[in-house]
């Protein structure tokens, strides 16, 4: 066994009862994805059968990331886990079955070979476009408040209505930007982007900063001011508003301006300062695309997601303002609670196995026996908390 992959089995309580019966992976160039659903092995579903609801499944859906310069951790964690697809032993050893699961992302290429040779699992790769906009219709429509805004600090639960959802836009904040026209399940187009996203935010702060990592780098912005960088409408206009034309004094007139008008280089700028004014630069140019692209099409809704967010209240208050302020209060920014694991909720929906793509999915607080042509989800999750990283859901699906 490969030591890094024993050191991630180490995490995993050896006592553990639970064990993974359906997974799916987006492996993506920083972060790998899984979601993955695991059952208790001191309760069958016997009992839940007998009841004539009829469920698939029952259980816990995960949630959990890892690095993918880190892949051996994943492969550990799953392997700690014991998968077990359709409540089958994978057995070790040259002889044992080579076990298909759904993937997505570039990694899904790069690493089939590593997952097959450590794991005996083979990678069914799905398109990761389909994937991603499948995984955030599917959570906007089960997940009991899924969807939610976030302005000074303030975060307020969205309701979504099943039959008002679309159309909407999704702007996918990752390494780059895509922006997505959804009208439906399957119905989609790529209608904009940008090249300046998380790989820009971090690839630069690791250049001004030597901060290590994207979370490090996260962290050191929120102790950061980037009044201390950015050239305000205040220091143009000695304190005051530009009112003629609706500009606050708290407005950002030019990211980073201020390094210039005060001579400064980087030496004589806080690592902190610049961290949170890179970050607000980004997240401005990302919010006020999103809107101009949401007016072109006619679209009321704007939903942001991926690992850049990451429920760092600096991103989605900037992107919020940024809405707000483009759209003069008509428009707000939405945020979802698993908003770096669209992907991996897609391909996850994706599989053939129990029927998943037959299931038809309305949300309830307990199942109801008298309607077994439904997939009921228990789905409440809490707001708390820097990311949706590690949760479950609990969670029953039904025959559709």
């Amino acid at each position: 066994m490969d030591p890094r992959e024993a050191e991630a089995g180490r995490n995993v309580d050896p006592n553990h009862s639970e064990c993974i019966y359906h997974l799916a992976v987006d492996i993506g160039g920083s972060l790998t994805k899984l979601v993955y659903l695991t059952k208790n092995n001191d309760h069958s579903d016997d009992e839940s059968e007998a009841s004539g609801s009829c469920p698939v499944l029952k259980g816990k859906l995960n949630f959990k990331k890892f690095e993918t310069s880190k892949i051996n951790d994943c492969l550990g964690f799953i392997k700690s886990m014991k998968f077990h697809p359709g409540g089958k032993q994978q057995q070790d050893g040259p002889e044992r079955q080579i076990t298909a699961i759904k993937a997505t992302g570039g990694g899904a290429y790069k690493y089939a070979d590593l997952f097959k040779e450590r794991l005996g699992i083979s990678l069914k790769k799905e398109d990761e476009m389909d994937c991603l906009v499948a995984g955030a219709n599917f959570l906007l429509k089960v997940v009991r408040q899924e969807a939610f805004t976030c302005m000074d600090g303030q975060k307020q639960f969205v309701q979504i209505d099943d039959n008002d959802l679309y159309p909407y836009l999704l702007v996918n904040i990752g390494s780059g930007v895509g922006m997505y026209k959804v009208d439906g399940d399957g119905k989609f187009e790529r209608v904009s982007g940008t090249s300046i996203g998380g790989g820009t935010f971090w690839g630069l702060g690791k250049l001004l900063t030597k901060c290590k990592s994207f979370d490090d780098l996260l962290e050191l912005s929120y102790r950061g001011n980037n009044r201390a960088i950015d050239m305000l409408v205040g220091d143009i206009y000695g304190g005051m508003d530009y009112s003629k034309i609706g500009l606050s004094s708290t407005i950002i007139a030019s990211s980073f301006g201020k390094v210039i008008s005060d001579d400064k280089d980087v030496e004589d700028c806080k690592p902190e300062d610049i961290a949170q004014s890179l970050l607000r630069m980004i997240s401005n140019n990302i919010g006020q695309i999103s809107y101009l692209n949401a007016v072109l099409f006619g679209l009321k809704r704007i939903f942001f997601a991926g690992f850049f967010i990451r429920s760092h209240p600096f991103t989605m208050d900037t992107l919020s303002v940024a809405v707000n302020f483009w759209s003069k209060g008509e428009a707000k920014a939405m945020f979802l609670r698993h908003e770096g694991f669209l992907g991996a909720m897609g391909a996850f929906m994706s599989s053939d196995k129990h029927g998943l793509q037959e299931l038809l999915v309305k949300q309830a607080e307990q199942p109801n026996p008298n309607n077994a042509c439904s997939a009921v989800s228990k789905t409440q999750v809490p707001l708390d908390g820097e990311s949706s990283a590690d949760q479950s859901i609990e969670c029953t699906f039904y025959k559709a």
